[in-house]
């Protein structure tokens, strides 16, 4: 039976003597007719050296170009490298996974094209129909995923609630938890997809998830060197600085919590309010901030009579908790309301606002509020005391 290993672009033709580093050729006699340089840098650069790189494993290597060249739909090359991939150790269901994870991240129609393709290796090769993997599903990191599903409702379903609730329940929900091809195979065929087809937006989730999922960062590095081959360098170079920031801050990212922690109440401790976001006598203790995947951070605040924020906003909103006083909260265009001890104020993102005491009293609130993308708060202005009193101006 004929073997499509040998076939086509991976046709083994014999070098002679006068050849170069008396290697066999990869590349078929057509090119070196047509485009002798090309010739060159197919045998001696990217077969002769990428693909002997031990940064990735031949296995892996396959699996980075099949995700190439399936997301960017060049399916003349599937075939060929299919048959590499099975040759370098990729079992066949997971080569049909793989297609099964890209239909969803670039789209059904490269998917289907590269079924075809596969089906024409498989038959070639007399594999067997693939059947699905009845191993235990795979199980998410629940901190993890509940960061992820957080993001999810918060900034995709009040717009695309359809989209949301198929990323939760379809992508997240059944996708990534399929046995049929490891978690850290999904993630490499992912990092592949999005550098291959020029998304770069989405690599630090899939970069970070990778490398929670067991890929080392010099395997994480090693993919945009070999995707450059296969989508091209302009491609592949924008994934660096991504991923230069990915990996700095996984460096400096402190080691996650695993005990409960306390902040004291220390009267005597604390902070003034800074002059620049605060107007009045102000004092800001039991700070806190949380480890991600959390995002939430808060602190006591004491504002003495007449204190006050500046206007500001929270990209995920704020809960204020009123402890003790009269204080007043105002968002823009709307009227000055009363806070009372107990009561819970909801200030929703970009609500431009401020709050603090009475003319009279002093008051004290707990603050909450989440982070996005590192940044909990975006001071403004301060509030003039025509606006502190609702005096109407001209």
């Amino acid at each position: 039976m004929k073997n499509i290993a040998k076939s086509l672009a991976f046709t083994a033709i014999a070098a002679t003597g006068a050849e170069a580093h008396e290697r066999a050729r990869v590349a078929p006699p057509a090119v070196y007719d047509v485009a002798p340089g090309l010739g060159h840098f197919t045998d001696d650069v990217l077969f002769g050296e990428v693909w002997e790189r031990p940064e990735l494993s031949p296995r892996d290597r396959s699996l980075v170009t099949l995700a190439a060249l399936i997301s960017t739909g060049k399916v003349a090359q599937i075939g060929v490298h299919a048959s590499r991939a099975l040759d370098n150790g990729v079992e066949p269901a997971e080569i049909g996974e793989l297609i099964t994870q890209l239909a969803i991240y670039s789209g059904w129609p490269n998917a289907i094209s590269a079924v075809a393709k596969v089906k024409i290796v498989f038959d070639d090769r007399g594999i067997d129909p693939v059947e699905q993997s009845d191993e235990p599903r795979i199980e998410l990191e629940r901190g993890a995923e509940a960061a992820r599903r957080a993001i999810v409702d918060g900034t995709v379903a009040p717009t695309a609630p359809a989209l949301a609730e198929m990323t939760n329940r379809v992508l997240f929900g059944d996708l990534w938890q399929r046995p049929d091809l490891s978690a850290r195979d999904r993630s490499l065929v992912t990092m592949t997809a999005l550098i291959a087809i020029g998304q770069p937006e989405q690599l630090p989730f899939h970069a970070n998830r990778a490398m929670d999922n067991g890929m080392s960062s010099v395997e994480a590095a090693e993919v945009p060197a070999h995707v450059a081959f296969y989508a091209g360098w302009p491609r592949a170079m924008s994934a660096v600085p991504v991923l230069k920031e990915v990996f700095m801050s996984r460096e400096t990212a402190p080691e996650a919590e695993t005990d409960i922690r306390i902040v004291r109440r220390d009267p005597e401790a604390g902070n003034s309010g800074p002059a620049d976001y605060f107007t009045g006598a102000v004092r800001v203790h039991g700070n806190y901030q949380t480890q991600l995947p959390a995002r939430v951070s808060g602190a006591t605040v004491e504002f003495e009579a007449g204190a006050r924020t500046a206007w500001h906003t929270h990209p995920l909103g704020q809960t204020l908790h009123v402890i003790s006083g009269l204080g007043w909260v105002q968002q823009e265009g709307g009227p000055i309301v009363e806070m009372r001890p107990g009561d819970l104020v909801w200030i929703p993102p970009h609500v431009r606002h401020w709050h603090g005491a009475s003319p009279e009293e002093a008051m004290s609130h707990l603050a909450i509020a989440e982070a996005l993308n590192g940044s909990v708060v975006t001071w403004m202005e301060k509030v003039t005391d025509a606006e502190y009193l609702g005096v109407a101006t001209d």
